[in-house]
């Protein structure tokens, strides 16, 4: 199964001011599966450590010298490990900080030492600051759900996008509306694609969401203390409903404070199950600088997770407009998992949207995205362009000068509307 991270990965191999590497994301995205077809593909050898199977591996970290450890290493693995033929793969790494810690050495004292480690948890080891982090001696790289580019390729229908641009086609039109709303159904995680790809079972991908969820749901023990996961629980079981709508810990449960709520919502962050989408003025950029902490919409992980927790039968999700599943909530959850999938995998990535907050004349533009210096307006809405009040109002408020197009095609049952700003 083909990763765009891939290019990324080849990259950093090849770099001569290469850096030891913390491969980020949620559980179950990929990473190992990743990591483990790059070494195998890309090296002469390729040794791997989890430290959660392997807890007898962390004594190999008392000393934070590279020498010291790969001798212990070679010694409890049974396996040679040559600088600039091996691929030394730390998993579950944040079980072993001192691991996380002795990265900087590689950097120091073995350069020639490909090194990546990884852990669905790292966040949290990161955030605590329980140790020494190497700061400025490691490169991070994200891995997220796959993207609907990458669901294309794993399905054998990566020539589509291509072919979709290049001419205009009721065909094409209809196959990749079906397979979006394939997509919204199987998402993103690597276990539910690998699994419709060869059996075309909609029942066991759904078992795959099943235990994921599962198994999201038993982490919260090894994050949070008794008292908090209560509230994680309470969180994670209604975060679901709120999928692209004004956050407000009241819609939760109006009978717990917020400041618990708060706090159980950072632990699903930093777990990576849940994004933000944060208000801003937009007035310019970075778009973080206007942003407006108080306000905030969320998305889940995956759309697939989304769309099973929320019970939606397929046959509505395959038989109706996209927009109209969920009262639009699944489409949102798309695009917002999309534009995530397409940002820079260096880093984490940020989700805005923007709002004119006024008595009697309120607005809302779902997302904002910036490419090549241009803020760009994104609305996930039925209907006509001209319906769109909250874009033009965008324009207006913002004060961009804009270019507007409309193109509406019976046959495809489509209107596209392109909005660009200028600076």
């Amino acid at each position: 199964m083909y990763r765009t991270l891939e290019k990324e990965l080849v990259k950093w191999r090849n770099s001569k001011n290469r850096y030891p590497l913390l491969l980020r994301g949620a559980r179950q995205v990929g990473k190992t599966y990743l990591v483990e077809k790059f070494g195998k593909t890309e090296f002469s050898s390729f040794v791997s450590v989890n430290f959660e199977a392997q807890p007898e591996a962390i004594a190999c970290f008392e000393s934070l010298h590279p020498e010291e450890i790969l001798l212990r290493l070679q010694v409890i693995l049974k396996k040679p490990i040559h600088p600039g033929k091996t691929l030394l793969f730390l998993d579950e790494i944040q079980v072993c900080p001192k691991a996380i810690m002795a990265l900087r050495y590689y950097k120091e004292k073995m350069p020639d030492l490909h090194v990546i480690g990884a852990g669905s948890l790292l966040g949290f080891s990161l955030i605590q600051g329980k140790f020494s982090f190497p700061v400025g001696r490691v490169q991070f790289l994200y891995l997220k759900p796959l993207s609907f580019e990458e669901y294309l390729l794993a399905r054998g229908k990566g020539s589509l996008l291509k072919d979709v641009l290049e001419e205009e086609s009721t065909a094409l039109h209809v196959e990749l509306i079906q397979l979006v709303k394939e997509y919204f159904l199987i998402g993103g995680m690597q276990a539910a694609v690998a699994s419709f790809c060869q059996t075309q079972n909609l029942e066991e991908v759904d078992q795959i969401h099943e235990v994921l969820l599962s198994t999201y749901q038993a982490d919260f023990s090894k994050y949070a203390s008794s008292a908090e996961q209560k509230y994680i629980k309470v969180l994670f079981q209604g975060i679901f409903q709120m999928i692209a709508q004004h956050f407000k810990y009241s819609k939760v449960d109006p009978h717990i404070r917020s400041r618990e709520l708060k706090t159980a919502l950072d632990h699903l962050q930093w777990a990576g199950l849940v994004h933000p989408i944060f208000a801003s003025s937009a007035t310019g950029i970075p778009l973080s600088a206007q942003l407006k902490k108080s306000r905030f919409k969320t998305i889940f992980l995956d759309i697939g997770l989304t769309q099973h927790f929320l019970q939606i039968d397929p046959k509505i999700v395959l038989e109706n407009h996209l927009i109209q599943i969920n009262r639009g909530a699944l489409a949102e959850q798309f695009v917002g998992q999309e534009l995530l999938a397409y940002h820079s995998p260096y880093q984490e990535g940020q989700l805005f949207y923007w709002e004119r907050d006024k008595k009697g004349s309120e607005a809302e533009v779902d997302f904002l995205y910036v490419f090549d210096q241009l803020v760009i307006p994104i609305e996930v809405k039925a209907g006509p362009y001209g319906k769109l009040k909250s874009l033009q109002s965008f324009m207006v408020n913002v004060h961009h000068p804009h270019f507007l197009y409309e193109k509406r095609d019976a046959r495809w049952n489509l209107a596209i509307g392109f909005s660009i700003t200028f600076p």
